[in-house]
């Protein structure tokens, strides 16, 4: 079976019996303090928001030791009812943009959802390059570990007694400013290898792509606008976008790579999809169902695209890009 394969050189920080994950440590001198801030949120949403009404509910962040935080997440889970929309951030490739957040707009069995978060537990509970978590809306309760592994519960006000005692099972305490590794100077790694030795070893991106599929994961940004982290609108840029096409008379799916300008996620995804079919040529079609997926749509700052393309490639300059451009596309060898 396929496992995380943590990478056996790292060393974990620990400071006055604090345990910092193995992905995410402070850099300079801090005290770090376990316990969690409570405040009262007022309902919000609804009918003129683009999602449903979140009641009236308590927030809760939480700052816990490493070893302690993965058993803390299972007694959280337990106040979930049978279904659950899984979460999933992702330090991710964008020049543009720090997170890719996922979400899943379907309803899946927690059972699921928690074999995953054991298979693999070193990415989700050490890794500093992701985040997870999953929410219902009935009741309301969202729970998410974030890239600090530091842990928000949003809850409705009836389930607020339920969530202190989860916490205060594990020493927590109520404290104006709980510090983890996010309260000072710090650094975020990856910590998984995958030797070519070891067939069973996975990577952090094949682990990303297995759970788009088994947590019908969608990419949560506005598909129709194209802004970086800050809100200001970028227009035309540059894209990399990868198309998977599996194919049942094939023992592999097949990947397409594509370097195009567009004027929003959108209009990548489009223009990658026509690339990929004429890859294909004229004897082949991009099956119309689940069978064909865009599983990276990745903006580029220019001088990226040029270390891409290499250095003999001359793509148009930024004032001649125009939206659904397409600046190369090419097959993917199997690693």
């Amino acid at each position: 079976m396929l496992a995380c394969k943590l990478d056996p050189s790292l060393k974990r920080l620990v400071r006055e019996d604090f345990q910092f994950p193995l992905g995410v440590y402070p850099i300079e001198d801090m005290k770090p303090k376990p316990g969690y801030t409570l405040l009262f949120e007022s309902a919000d949403g609804g009918e003129d928001q683009e999602w449903e009404e979140w009641p009236d509910r308590y927030l809760f962040d939480a700052v816990i030791s490493a070893e302690r935080i993965e058993s803390m997440v299972w007694a959280l889970f337990s106040l979930f009812p049978g279904r659950v929309y899984p979460i999933l951030d992702v330090l991710g490739h964008d020049d543009y943009r720090e997170i890719d957040p996922y979400v899943s707009y379907d309803l899946i069995g927690l059972d699921r959802m928690m074999d995953n978060l054991r298979r693999y537990r070193d990415f989700f509970f050490e890794d500093g390059m992701c985040g997870f978590g999953a929410m219902t809306e009935e009741p309301f309760l969202y729970v998410f570990v974030d890239e600090h592994k530091i842990v928000t519960i949003r809850a409705q006000t009836d389930l607020k007694e339920k969530v202190e005692r989860v916490l205060k099972a594990f020493d927590l305490e109520p404290i104006e400013e709980p510090a983890g590794a996010d309260s000072a100077a710090h650094e975020h790694r990856g910590v998984l290898i995958a030797p070519e030795s070891d067939q069973n070893a996975i990577t952090f991106d094949e682990i990303v792509a297995r759970l788009r599929d088994e947590w019908r994961l969608v990419l949560n940004i506005d598909p129709d606008t194209n802004i970086d982290d800050e809100g200001n609108e970028l227009g035309v840029t540059p894209w990399r976008c990868v198309v998977r096409i599996d194919d049942e008379s094939k023992p592999e799916p097949r990947f397409a790579e594509v370097y195009l300008t567009a004027e929003s996620l959108r209009a990548a995804q489009d223009a990658a999809l026509e690339a990929a079919e004429k890859l294909l040529g004229e004897n082949e079609e991009l099956p119309a169902d689940d069978s064909v997926d865009v599983i990276v749509s990745d903006r580029l700052e220019t001088e990226h695209l040029q270390e891409l393309l290499g250095p003999k490639a001359r793509p148009p300059r930024k004032g001649e890009w125009t939206s659904g451009l397409v600046l190369r596309s090419q097959w993917l060898e199997p690693a």
